[in-house]
């Protein structure tokens, strides 16, 4: 039976909350989340009857602090390493040198953020020998910097550590990980800088072509994100060799990992890097079925979750069926007067994964709360509820949802309105920071979301 078929056999409900938010305390009293704080959580969720955790990409974060546009997706982000509880390499040599032997992308990654931190700039304006990693250049720069580099690979052996641990105490209660990885890289990556041929640069390697989304109903010029769009003709020469290892390394983590932004693999909108808007932009075809009949060869289980919203055009969810990964649906989208939406229960089937909302949502109760009269009149309709108990009912009917997997963000197990929405898309300050409050997850909401997952048959009994 395949990872996906073992962990959606049935009905499970799970938790979305980004380690970042796990991160507590200040100065010398900060806990990373990779400790104690992390193993309190899922000791939550399993008291609550969830049995799936799902996180956002951990890899560090560039300008503004994204997950989505990080630095490398195979580094860990050291701000989530609980420092009290750091391993010593010195005492446990056998492991040290195993990670550093196996983990091939962890040379170029300890030498591209020391030389961005010896340059203060991205990788494109550093000087040339190191810009085109040239051999002798870049030998001579390690020798100086033997140090720095030792430092950062420990570092990333020792979040390699405390993430093996958290997994294994997650599993040994009955709770599996989630994971999240990006359609895109950051420009000023080390992929980028180590794999210029693989994406679609101009020769001092600044993006030729960016990605981003056409004009919708919600942004009028479109979204133009910035990152660098693949040369899929070099992909498919290469057998996709870039993506197998971005997949393996997130499978060494996660027990399941979604792939944002999964209509991009079937047609992605094209941006001049010049181009003032998104508007400027057009779509071009992506070779999602040769890349999933690759991956299915690696991975035969295909333990990925696709991210399918937005508009969603017939190739894109054709792309999606007939490699038997789970879409999603979420509540919030589903009240705009039409019965057919795909997004209220009724519609749902049991390959989706079911949310109240997401990261990039306001959270549940900040989203009622903006909602125009009209909008009111019918959320309440439907769930047969008013302003006491609207975000109650919004998660039963998710959880009582045919779906064979429900997921709430953390925020709205609190009843927490926008203060402590985690993402708004299209700004770039004032996100990624909420915290999870100290003791706000009980002894009390366990018992009561521990209630409502088993009388709607998501409890899952430990094996």
């Amino acid at each position: 039976m395949s990872t996906v078929e073992r962990l959606l056999d049935r009905r499970r409900a799970g938790v979305l909350l980004h380690p970042t938010s796990l991160i507590s305390g200040e100065g010398s009293a900060a806990r990373g989340a990779l400790g104690a704080n992390a193993r309190r959580f899922v000791d939550w969720l399993a008291q609550a009857g969830f049995t799936i955790w799902q996180v956002l990409p951990l890899g560090p974060p560039g300008g503004g602090g994204s997950p989505y546009w990080a630095r490398s997706d195979f580094a860990g982000d050291a701000a989530l390493l609980d420092r009290s509880e750091l391993p010593d390499p010195s005492t446990q040599r056998p492991d040290y040198a195993n990670f550093v032997r196996t983990q091939t992308w962890l040379d170029d990654y300890v030498l591209f953020e020391t030389m961005a931190s010896q340059f203060d700039s991205a990788w494109w304006d550093w000087p040339m020998p190191l810009r085109a990693r040239d051999r002798d250049a870049m030998a001579r720069f390690a020798a100086e910097h033997t140090d720095a580099l030792e430092r950062r690979r420990v570092e990333q052996w020792q979040f390699d550590w405390q993430w093996r641990a958290i997994r294994r105490y997650a599993a040994e209660r009955g709770v599996h990980l989630l994971g999240d990885l990006p359609i895109y890289v950051a420009p000023d990556s080390v992929a980028v800088w180590s794999e210029r041929h693989q994406f679609q640069l101009n020769e001092d390697g600044r993006p030729a072509n960016v990605a981003g989304v056409p004009p919708d109903y919600f942004s009028a010029d479109g979204q133009w994100w910035g990152n660098p769009l693949y040369d899929w003709a070099q992909h498919e020469r290469d057998q996709f060799h870039f993506w197998r290892t971005r997949l393996s390394r997130q499978l060494q983590r996660f027990d399941l990992v979604r792939i944002d932004h999964f209509r991009g693999l079937a047609g992605y909108w094209s941006i001049p890097a010049g181009a003032r808007t998104a508007r400027e932009g057009h779509w071009c075809p992506a070779p999602g079925h040769a890349l999933f009949q690759v991956l299915r060869q690696d991975f035969p289980s295909m333990p990925l979750v696709a991210e399918d919203l937005g508009v969603i055009t017939p190739d894109v969810e054709e792309l999606r069926t007939a490699f038997g990964m789970p879409g999603m649906r979420v509540l919030q989208f589903g009240f705009d007067g039409a019965g057919d939406n795909p997004h209220l229960p009724q519609n749902y089937s049991r390959d989706v994964v079911a949310y109240t909302g997401t990261h990039d949502n306001d959270t549940t109760a900040g989203w009622y709360r903006s909602l125009d009269d009209a909008s009111v009149r019918r959320v309440n309709f439907f769930l047969r509820a008013d302003a006491s108990n609207a975000l109650e009912q919004m998660e039963r009917a998710v959880l009582a949802s045919v779906a064979n997997l429900a997921i709430i963000p953390a925020q709205d197990l609190l009843r927490l309105g926008s203060e402590a929405r985690l993402n708004t898309p299209g700004t770039a300050t004032g996100n990624w920071t909420w915290r999870l409050p100290p003791e706000a997850l009980d002894a009390g909401k366990a018992q009561y979301y521990g209630a409502l997952n088993q009388a709607f048959g998501r409890s899952v009994p430990r094996a």
